[in-house]
């Protein structure tokens, strides 16, 4: 068999994870980048002018998105903002899907096992964004500072890491930095001053924003472009590396000579039938039938129910068009509850386990069994 052998640059989408610590500016760093569309997944784009997918809900909501990105190539840059609160998502739906309340409850670390299987699985999505759509990804997450201690070496220091993961077992942070292109960290540049004349008392001065490329001991960083170590806080510093997509000509950024580093301080609904009017009998969980309920609109008994669903539930059934009724013969036909029994009488863990965490396969019995009909 013959293959094709290529050489030279090839100019496509890019991979990019910036982190930093809260409040350094990784929103308004992800607004420059070639036509973004956000998955704000913790709600911190509501100040900004940007375009945004609804915030997801639930682990299978944010896949039905990036899905739907791929699918309608609607922008140059998806930007996940943040990838820590994604990942609380994902350590949700393992826990819902296995009935556990936390992701310790599992024991010998296979709770951490399963979420770096899961969150692989999200990362080859996401690579689909930029191989099949040619779509930027851009991951924002927040650091933590950890203890770190070299093997064979004499002492501790602090260092600057992906906010991914709570244990030292869990795999989510080393896959997304093998995953990336380019990771930059963001911080706060400070620098020590000796405020008397011998030089024994300081005090920081500066906090000017900057950005690290290159790996350090106290912080984690790469690129595969040449970029210098340290480059200022701002999006033109790597502008050039997304010419191709700004439809502009951007010249490369000169390196900045900076001091040297002292001290650095760690829907849309289904429209329903018209109805005038309808009567409503319920039956009261302490025993007994209530006499029929005075007549009301059918719009309102409608509004009532799907405020009684779980939202995470009810944004999955708004983003494919599914109705409560559709769901609860769902249900009925593999036999887990009666057609009548109202989707908020189901078991909680039920909805998470099932429901939610298995949504693609719902959706594909209400297509194949529910609607076909």
């Amino acid at each position: 068999m013959d293959f094709e052998i290529t050489e030279g640059v090839i100019n496509g989408a890019q991979k990019v994870v910036f982190y930093g610590p809260e409040g350094i500016g990784k929103t308004t760093f992800a607004m420059k980048f070639p036509d973004p569309l956000f998955i704000d997944t913790e709600g911190s784009t509501k100040k900004y002018d940007v375009r945004r997918l609804p915030k997801p809900t639930s682990w299978q909501m944010l896949i039905a998105e990036v899905q739907s990105v791929i699918q309608k190539r609607n922008c140059k840059t998806l930007v996940i903002d943040t990838a820590d609160w994604a990942e609380r998502l994902c350590t949700e739906a393992i826990c819902a899907n296995h009935g556990k309340k936390g992701i310790e409850d599992f024991g010998y670390g296979n709770g951490y096992t399963y979420v770096a299987e899961e969150w692989g699985r999200f990362l080859n999505l996401l690579q689909d964004v930029v191989d099949v759509a040619n779509i930027n990804v851009l991951l924002t997450a927040h650091s933590t500072i950890r203890k770190f201690e070299q093997p064979n070496e004499m002492g501790a220091y602090d260092r600057y890491e992906l906010k991914l993961g709570k244990k030292t077992t869990a795999q989510t942070a080393p896959l997304t930095k093998e995953w990336a292109d380019m990771v930059l960290f963001a911080n706060y540049k400070t620098f020590s001053v000796a405020v008397d004349d011998k030089g024994k008392k300081h005090k920081a001065q500066g906090g000017q924003r900057v950005m690290y490329t290159s790996h350090h001991p106290c912080w984690d960083a790469k690129n595969r472009d040449g970029l210098p170590e340290e480059l200022p806080l701002d999006f033109g510093a790597i502008a050039h590396l997304f010419a191709h997509q700004l439809n502009e000509n951007v010249a490369p950024a000169p390196v900045v000579n900076t001091t040297p580093v002292m001290n650095t301080v760690p829907p849309v609904s289904r429209e329903e039938p018209k109805v005038e009017e309808i009567k409503v009998d319920k039956e009261l969980q302490t025993g007994g039938i209530q006499e029929a309920a005075p007549t009301v609109n059918a719009a309102s008994v409608q509004q009532t129910v799907q405020s009684m669903i779980p939202k995470p539930l009810r944004d999955l059934m708004d983003q494919n068009l599914v109705t409560e009724e559709e769901v609860r013969k769902a249900v009925s036909f593999k036999g887990y509850y009666p057609e009548d029994t109202p989707i908020d009488n189901y078991d909680p863990n039920f909805i998470n386990g099932v429901l939610i965490g298995a949504w693609p396969q719902v959706l594909k019995i209400i297509n194949e069994n529910i609607r076909a009909f």
